[in-house]
């Protein structure tokens, strides 16, 4: 075999075992489905919400569709919103006293993330519950969406579980990005595995979704524990997993859904904000996409460019990309892939270039001390020194 031919063949068997994980993960991965029988234990929601206004009310009448639940309290934190969150709640709220609004002008206190410091707010406001679980703005339910993360994280025996939305895409920038968060624990983690485990490293959890036993999110001191952390949801998975506890992920897709970031602009900022931390720093993020070049670039090219055995090569590896990114989509929507989710999958090597883009902007910004969400600066420890 020729040098470039064992480049090709090293490519495609990392796309190869990519695909094979995620064809694990679809045939062994829970899915959140609705309960046969009420849950009886308190459930408190917590929803942090920075100007959310047209996003916040869908949110409410979804809560308050839920069936399933006999005790059942949600708590809105308006987090220092500069448009009208607050107005457009209550107005969704109207005389449902299981609701409570709450607001703060104050900003983040030096150590803490508006998100972690917003979620430990709400935490304060909730007791008498056996179960917290924390929503963003931006996330749709069906009517049995909470009852059955609460019947899995009880039968799981975990102190937390992530039920994972089905991540959805509208512009082109949306579908070329959003689908590789999923994929990207999809065709690199044995799910069933990890959930069953308790090493820290391989904890995965999305903060859009997050259900707590209680008493185990107090006893590790909430997201004061957490309180710096940029990916705060991973962060306290892990911290959860260190002082001994289980965490698990299931897929939630039939049951809940969101659209992360509306447009081109707000996805390069929300993905700026935290990729700089997402492999442990410039190391890290070196290693990964030189990885990812390998077994997503290489290929194809070789498939265009080369000859004989190279083009095979790049060929069959190019197709386990593809095969691995639909196979990760369809674990996280419990559906086969549609029209567009088949053509985002073809174009995994532009999704790629996209992510190490966003990357290395998130690098260049957590460096100079830029990083920004929500018209608040994001401190971090590094990004705060003068």
């Amino acid at each position: 075999m020729t040098p470039a031919a064992r480049v090709v063949a090293a490519g495609s068997a990392v796309a190869a075992l990519g695909a094979l994980t995620a064809l694990a993960n679809r045939l062994t991965v829970r899915r959140l489905r609705p309960p046969d029988a009420p849950v009886t234990e308190p459930v408190t929601v917590l929803i942090p919400a920075r100007d959310e206004a047209d996003r916040l009310p869908e949110l409410i009448a979804d809560l308050r569709a839920q069936q399933g639940l006999s005790d059942l309290g949600v708590l809105v934190l308006d987090d220092g919103s500069t448009d009208d969150t607050a107005v457009a709640a209550l107005a969704a709220i109207g005389d449902d006293d299981r609701f409570f609004l709450s607001r703060t002008e104050s900003e983040p206190a030096p150590g803490w993330t508006g998100k972690t410091a917003a979620c430990a707010r709400l935490a304060a406001l909730a007791s008498g519950e056996d179960v917290l679980i924390f929503l963003d703005a931006d996330v749709r339910l069906a009517p049995h969406a909470l009852a059955a993360a609460v019947r899995e994280l009880r039968r799981a025996n975990a102190a937390l579980v992530c039920a994972w939305p089905t991540q959805l895409a509208v512009s082109p920038a949306e579908h070329l990005v959003q689908p590789l968060l999923g994929w990207s624990w999809a065709s690199t983690l044995p799910v069933a595995l990890a959930n069953r485990l308790r090493r820290p490293s391989m904890a995965v959890a999305c903060g859009q979704f997050l259900v707590f036993d209680a008493a185990a999110y107090r006893a590790l001191g909430g997201h004061a524990a957490v309180a710096g952390a940029v990916t705060e949801d991973l962060a306290i998975a892990r911290a959860l997993r260190r002082d001994g506890h289980r965490t698990a992920l299931v897929a939630a897709g039939g049951q809940a859904r969101t659209r992360m970031y509306r447009g081109t602009s707000e996805l390069a900022e929300g993905y700026t904000r935290w990729l700089w931390s997402a492999y442990g720093g410039r190391a890290g993020s070196l290693a990964v996409g030189s990885l990812a070049a390998l077994a997503f670039w290489v290929p194809p090219v070789a498939a265009i460019c080369g000859r004989g055995r190279v083009r095979r090569l790049g060929l069959a590896g190019y197709g386990a990309a593809v095969t691995g990114r639909l196979l990760a989509r369809s674990t996280e929507t419990g559906a086969a892939p549609t029209g567009a989710e088949v053509v985002a999958a073809l174009a995994h090597p532009l999704s790629v270039a996209a992510y190490l883009g966003l990357s290395l902007r998130s690098h260049r910004a957590h460096r100079r001390g830029r990083l920004r969400w929500k018209g608040r600066a994001v401190t971090t420890p590094s990004s705060s020194r003068p």
